[in-house]
């Protein structure tokens, strides 16, 4: 039987110039991208709310969240372009090799302190990615401290300290060599040991590795950012444990976490094993809705697990990673690829699947549309589950507080929002409720 890669060995020519494809491919994304933006930005020019949220938001609130809305889609414009001229750069000028070469000579320098066996390829690949990493992290720290501590304290959102900025920035680093270096040799490995071959190994690798990170990270990770506090008894406790009971949702534990030290912005997640679930609160979330409210939340994340959304969404991880393997599988000893970059000598692997999901682009564009449409639907489901648990009236209440503290966009173009969004928008949500106001929703209540 003819392999994938023999199917496509006719893409392996030197008259292909991968480099002007790629480069193509990466200006295309960001002409249709910016062209996405613009559409929005003119639905942020509006004066006026939807009509169905304009007894729920005052006249101050919208125009507060049309200009912090302007102010966000201004600064992705603009790190969007920088973006581009850097990948650009990094195309014309060869600096994948160079990188690649410089990562080399780190791994020389380190020898004396590194294990014999790490002096191959993949070891080199290690040093690659987080020399790249620290690089891009580098270039990257003035739009940071930007979005931060001027687009986002303009608003009265942020509420780190540059201390905690940095500290923040130096552990997620950390970690990443840490945790991330295991994952990528394996990764690279089973590339490098079953050859065109890896499709469904590398699958079941990244499938356990994922649910090993859904186990350590909310356990060990995230309480080096956060801190994780019981929620002490009271009316909140009991009225979540009820409602857990009741929907035999196995709770086992209840977090508040301190979110409010980075941002103002509320939030609420479940996390942990199949049978040992622990809830998270922001403390943010609690200051600004009753107990009602606070539970209707959960009651909407409930209903992702109990409408199996989590299995469902790594169901379709597994089949975008099927058809981004086996159509790098077909890439996998193209030498034209590697020499349209200046890899004459070496064709890692690393550079090689690097390179070919620059080439997928246009396809994983498309598949962003279908994942927000499935990601929205199981929004609508989770809202309509709350609502059958009897919380629809408080759910709605909840979503005008928080779409009102967050100042989240209140309308937006159904292109951009079908592209960008993964969330319905506040509108819409209601409207599904079939939420009606009887008094305007007030932040202090």
């Amino acid at each position: 039987m003819i392999s994938l890669a023999e199917s496509f060995a006719f893409l392996d020519s030197p008259s292909i110039n991968w480099k002007t494809i790629i480069i193509g491919f990466t200006v295309g994304q960001y002409v249709f991208e910016t062209y996405l933006d613009l559409r929005q930005y003119r639905v942020l020019q509006s004066k006026t709310a939807p009509k169905s949220i304009e007894k729920e938001v005052s006249q101050e609130t919208f125009d507060k969240s049309q200009e912090y809305s302007r102010a966000k889609a201004q600064f992705s414009f603009f790190s969007s372009t920088f973006s581009l001229l850097q990948n650009l750069a990094i195309l014309k000028y060869d600096l994948l090799p160079k990188t690649w070469t410089l990562a080399g000579t780190i791994m020389k320098g380190c020898a004396a302190i590194l294990p014999k066996a790490m002096s191959g390829v993949i070891t080199q690949s290690l040093f690659f990615v987080f020399t790249t990493q620290i690089l891009t992290t580098l270039i990257g720290l003035p739009l940071s401290y930007y979005k931060n501590f001027v687009l986002e304290e303009r608003f009265g959102f942020n509420k780190q300290t540059i201390g905690l900025w940095v500290s923040d920035m130096l552990k997620g680093i950390g970690i990443s060599i840490v945790l991330g270096s295991p994952v990528i040799a394996g990764f690279l490995k089973i590339i490098e040991y079953f050859d065109d071959k890896f499709i469904f190994y590398l699958m079941g690798f990244i499938l356990v590795v994922n649910l090993i990170a859904m186990t350590i990270v909310p356990t060990l990770i995230m309480p080096l950012f956060n801190k994780f506090t019981p929620l002490e008894d009271g009316e909140l406790k009991t009225a979540i444990e009820k409602l857990a009971s009741e929907q035999k949702f196995p709770l086992t534990k209840l977090f508040v976490i301190d979110g409010s030290k980075r941002s103002s912005h509320s939030n609420a997640y479940f996390t942990g094993l199949p049978w040992s679930k622990q809830i998270v609160l922001f403390d943010t979330l609690i200051e600004h809705n009753s107990t009602e409210e606070t539970v209707a939340v959960l009651a909407h994340e409930i209903g992702h697990w109990k409408l199996n959304h989590l299995p469902k969404m790594i169901t379709m991880m597994q089949g975008h990673l099927f058809l981004i393997f086996s159509l790098y599988s077909a890439f996998i000893h193209n030498k034209s690829l590697y020499t349209s970059f200046g890899f004459i000598k070496q064709q890692p692997i690393l550079i090689g699947f690097m390179l070919f999901n620059d080439i997928f682009q246009p396809v994983e564009c498309l598949l962003t549309f279908v994942q927000n449409l499935i990601s929205r639907k199981h929004e609508y489901e989770a809202d309509k589950y709350a609502s059958d648990c009897g919380y629809s009236e408080e759910l709605s209440r909840s979503l005008i507080k928080l779409s009102n503290e967050n100042l989240s966009s209140m309308n937006a173009d159904w292109l951009f929002s079908s592209y960008h969004y993964s969330h319905p928008i506040l509108p819409e949500r209601l409207s599904a409720l079939g939420y009606v106001s009887k008094v305007k929703v007030k932040k202090d209540e």
